[in-house]
């Protein structure tokens, strides 16, 4: 059955301008092979604009995504642009605004890609990490006091309610039953008195209404150091939105490149629209030389397709880039190789029959 699909384009700063064209060329191009189309709207809400008119994108922007059936992100940042004003004045307001609750990062070590590690191989590493997308560490309630003066100080509180933490167990846990049945909840309950206990309890309560998945509790410190020395123990992570920040990044270089890194921010319950975003952000080091690393793009632009209800097509999409991977020496400099992103997409849609 023909379907089409609204989706807004953010191509955003940097490579983020650069990756988004492959994205949909390999949407169109798996789109026409399932009877699936898409209908592009580009927004330019950037550092740019910020620079240019004060506000990274309008103050009626949610308004005028809510329409869209997806939202695709290139990347947010720039030099010259604080870090805090390009992510509160677009990225975060979008998550919360939209109640995309869920930020879904898949991480795999692909054949013909080493791993810095020597135990991280093909076929084994194999994980997902959700993070908890709108509360916790990443709040709004804090401020400044003395400014200016030697006593001047910053509060920053953490803010966990029982509805989030209960809601992102959930999808975790439910996720799980969907793969191998292993779940590991990040913590600091020995250190962090208030938060992370409450989490440990609403997790662990949680946890008795998936009995077919088996769980532990992981402090966050002990967790890092346990995905470095043996990261295909790990199925899904469930974190809060620091803890899953740091792990996932972590996590994505363990693959071999955070370039190669998709994300999701979803909203579960379908109300608004979710959004996709790579999470190799803007790299201005490399942005304007032809040379991004488009896989991170099109990786998301697969959990799009997914998300969208196109299940087989999404599969297509990341077995393209798995042969590419597998069976060509094609790779973008990020990977050791030489190769464009145009060079590296012609390559995928090669492998999708395009």
């Amino acid at each position: 059955m023909a379907s089409t699909h609204r989706i807004a384009v953010i191509p955003g700063d940097g490579i983020g301008q650069e990756v988004c064209p492959p994205a949909r060329e390999v949407l169109d191009a798996v789109g026409a092979r399932h009877d699936v189309t898409f209908s592009y709207r580009e927004f330019d809400w950037s550092c740019a604009r910020y620079q240019r008119e004060g506000a990274m994108m309008p103050e009626d922007g949610l308004d005028q995504l809510r329409p869209f059936d997806a939202i695709f992100l290139g990347a947010v940042g720039a030099p010259g642009v604080p870090d805090h004003i390009s992510l509160w004045g677009l990225l975060i307001p979008i998550r919360r605004g939209f109640r995309q609750y869920v930020n879904l990062r898949p991480i795999k070590v692909f054949e013909g890609v080493p791993s810095p590690l020597r135990t991280a191989t093909a076929g084994e590493v194999d994980l997902v990490v959700v993070r908890e997308n709108v509360e916790g560490e990443y709040s709004e309630v804090g401020g400044r006091y003395g400014r200016g003066f030697p006593e001047e100080m910053a509060i920053q509180e953490a803010v966990f309610t029982r509805a989030g933490i209960t809601r992102i167990a959930d999808y975790a846990f439910e996720l799980a039953t969907r793969r191998a049945g292993q779940l590991t909840s990040a913590t600091k309950s020995n250190g962090i008195v208030h938060t992370m206990p409450f989490w440990d309890q609403v997790v662990t309560e949680r946890a008795a209404a998936y009995p077919t998945v088996s769980w532990n509790a992981e402090h966050i410190d002990a967790l890092a150091a346990k995905l470095v020395l043996d990261p295909a123990r790990f199925d899904v992570i469930v974190a809060s939105n620091l803890f899953g920040d740091i792990l996932s990044d972590l996590a994505a270089a363990l693959a071999g490149s955070i370039g190669m890194a998709p994300a999701a921010n979803i909203n579960p319950e379908r109300e608004f629209p979710s959004m996709f975003e790579p999470v190799h952000g803007s790299a201005p080091d490399i942005a304007g030389r032809g040379v991004a690393n488009p896989i991170g793009a099109i990786w998301t632009a697969a959990m799009m397709l997914e998300h969208l209800g196109h299940p087989a097509a999404a599969a297509e999409v990341t077995a393209a880039i798995a042969g590419v991977l597998a069976k060509t020496d094609i790779r973008t400099p990020d990977l050791g190789g030489s190769a464009t992103t145009t060079e590296f997409t012609t390559a995928v849609l090669q492998f999708l029959g395009a």
